[in-house]
């Protein structure tokens, strides 16, 4: 490995909505040698890669690297905007009813789903033949269509031939990705399952747009070294793995951020608030360590079957859009494009941005801008006629909303777009709202001021209030923003304390936290309410220095904002381990009969302890091989077993099943040279 001054150094990169971080990270003495900072390029990733790269490296001699770790928040902002590439869900044994169940129907929005004959039982024996031609059938009518494909089958856990035989099949007809529920969860819940693997095969095409941008790039400078993506529970896994099982970089951001905030907070039991340019995540440390949700990631309201950090996602950050509600300012959860963002960018748009101030009339989209936001994931003739025009109109850059002609079918062929993440919009923000009063100057100041201008001019109900200029209307987003953040941090702490939500006690409860994280009136009110935290906070990303100071004071604890806060999730994107997880379940389909379930297939015993024996050694041998697909060197293996054994009342022992799990860990490999 490269080393410098007699050191190894790692490069850890996190890339987000708004920013591409990037750390040159010293093992040895457990700090940052090199950050930082470029703009994420969305439609084309390794410009903004390229950029914070250089910057790290630009004084250093290096022209090798230990090894080179990459977390994003790209799959947890997709799922949280509602976006991601079209598929096609083959469901193989459910009933339809199935799609009410675990907000699949929702999921899915406008994507295809086919049930096709087949899926197991219980037990693991075959409910009903595979319709292999009803499968092919439905194959080659979605092919065109989608990007990638998603199976699951109905106990698929128990016994997964069916929907291996699907993935074989797609795959020779096809050629495109293929998601198995059997491979991303052990667990029963049939919907949630399908769930998981929808979300997996959507998320595909945009992390293997993102890896594949990070290897051209390593390439291209002549890094020659491993690269690892961080998972959901904080844990790292080669980049092959990684675009196998996309779904398990849910949470990914966070997850990199909490152990990054570990590290350079050195605290141990802290709430951790990450407030990037979409999403805020907050998660709990206790001592040290994250803690899990080991009964699956929840996303925006979808319960996934993905473990990883109990974190809690709202999408609230500094370039969420800005509504209104009622008399009041509402804040996310889509990510706009700031304008001060895109006039800082795109200089020809700040001319058009003042042609629409300075006109006499407002026309319908003033102040709002559309642009390509990655590149098209299916066939160029797959989009509907509008939506290929508006795509072709946004060919060499930002056009004004007011210059996309047609109407309802053209803001429809938008959102359509913005749905499917190739399209972004830009509009006015919190980030512009900082502009506007100071707390932030990077872009473009003129562009943010006359946002706001615009969105006053745009929304009757602000000549009511006191939104009536720039200044007002950007004080009114900060504040806006301070309290929505203030309400995700008690929503948070009631969840990790004992499962509870703001939304379960209802307007009061609401309305009563609300009193107690606002602003007195001028005469004081007559009902005062004071919040506290019971523990410190740590606040990281960009933005956080506009709110979280307020944030803090009002929710009267100590605020920590850490050395490097900005490029926090960069330092744990490097800093984790590895860990891989088998667990094996051993059933007792008849008196006598111990049936041990595997992913490769099952195994039939008449003596539990040999069944059990099997188990171990096959999960032992699973999770060591899994380790190192996954990057892992030195490896060690931990196991449990858990049997559960009924008593009836005469003192029979009634096996039940049992459950036999081993982890793998290890450290990443790194360069030899």
């Amino acid at each position: 490995p490269v080393c410098i001054g007699g050191l190894l150094h790692l490069l850890g990169f996190d890339t987000g909505g708004t920013y591409t971080d990037a750390v040159l990270f010293d093992p040895d003495r457990g700090a940052v040698s090199a950050a930082a900072k470029a703009l994420t390029t969305k439609h084309d990733l390794a410009i903004g890669l390229r950029h914070a790269m250089e910057a790290v490296l630009r004084q250093l001699p290096v022209h090798d690297i230990g090894f080179v770790s990459l977390s994003t928040t790209l799959a947890t902002n997709a799922i949280v905007e509602g976006q991601g590439s079209p598929i096609c869900l083959l469901l193989l044994g459910y009933e339809p009813s199935a799609l009410d169940r675990a907000g699949l129907r929702r999921a899915l929005g406008h994507d295809p789903v086919c049930f096709v004959a087949g899926g197991h039982s219980a037990t693991g024996d075959e409910q009903a033949p595979l319709d292999l031609a009803a499968l092919e059938a439905a194959v080659r009518t979605h092919d065109p269509n989608v990007a990638a494909f998603a199976v699951s089958g109905f106990f698929s856990v128990r016994n997964p031939a069916h929907e291996l035989a699907a993935r074989e099949l797609i795959g020779r007809l096809t050629g495109k990705p293929v998601s198995c529920g059997h491979e991303l969860t052990s667990k029963l819940d049939a919907p949630r399952r399908a769930l998981t693997t929808a979300l997996n095969a959507r998320l595909i095409p945009q992390l293997q747009h993102l890896i594949r941008a990070v290897e051209d790039l390593m390439t291209e400078k002549g890094v020659r070294a491993p690269l690892m993506v961080v998972k959901g529970d904080g844990s790292l896994v080669s980049a092959e793995f990684a675009l196998a099982r996309p779904v398990e970089t849910i949470l990914s951001g966070p997850a990199a951020s909490v152990v990054g905030a570990r590290h350079l907070a050195g605290e141990e039991d802290v709430v951790v608030a990450d407030m990037g340019g979409t999403t805020t995540d907050i998660a709990l440390l206790v001592d040290g360590r994250p803690v899990l949700d080991r009964e699956g990631a929840t996303v925006a309201g979808w319960r996934t079957m993905v473990e990883a950090i109990a974190v809690h996602t709202y999408g609230l950050g500094g370039d969420s859009e800005v509504h209104r509600a009622g008399n009041g300012i509402l804040v996310g959860p889509r990510r706009l494009v700031p304008l001060s963002l895109l006039c800082h960018q795109y200089p020809a748009m700040l001319k058009a941005l003042r042609g629409q101030h300075e006109a006499d009339r407002l026309e319908p989209g003033a102040g709002r801008f559309a642009l390509r936001n990655r590149s098209l994931d299916t066939s160029a003739g797959s989009l509907p006629p509008t939506q290929e025009r508006v795509w072709a109109a946004l060919a060499d850059g930002p056009v004004p909303l007011t210059d996309l002609a047609g109407g309802y079918a053209a803001a429809k062929a938008i959102e359509r777009l913005v749905d499917r993440g190739l399209v972004a919009v830009s509009g006015f923000t919190p980030s512009d709202a900082a502009h506007v009063l100071g707390l932030h100057r990077e872009w473009s100041e003129e562009a943010a001021r006359l946002g706001a201008e615009l969105w006053i001019r745009d929304d009757e109900a602000a000549a009511r209030t006191a939104d009536s200029d720039a200044a007002s209307l950007a004080s009114r987003v900060v504040e806006a923003a301070i309290l929505q953040s203030g309400r995700a941090i008690v929503d948070a702490a009631l969840a990790n304390e004992d499962g509870s939500s703001l939304a379960a006690g209802g307007p009061l409860g609401r309305q009563l936290v609300d009193r107690a994280l606002g602003r007195a009136g001028s005469a004081g009110p007559l009902l005062t309410i004071n919040i506290s935290l019971g523990r410190p906070l740590v606040a990281i990303g960009a933005p956080v220095g506009s709110y979280y100071p307020e944030v803090a004071r009002r929710l009267g604890t100590r605020l920590i904002i850490p050395p490097h806060a900005g490029v926090c999730n960069a330092v744990g994107a490097v800093a984790g381990g590895i860990m891989q997880s088998v667990s094996v379940l051993i059933s007792a389909p008849n008196e006598g009969l111990y049936r041990v379930h595997l992913p490769m297939g099952n195994a039939d015993f008449t003596d539990l302890e040999k069944a059990a024996a099997h188990a171990l050694a096959e999960a032992s041998q699973l999770a060591a091989s899994n380790a190192r697909k996954a990057g892992a060197a030195d490896i060690e293996l931990r196991h449990r077993r858990a049997d559960n054994i009924h008593r009836d009342p005469s003192g029979l022992r009634i096996f039940i099943e049992s459950r036999i799990g081993v982890t793998a860990f290890g450290r990443p490999r790194v360069a030899t040279g």
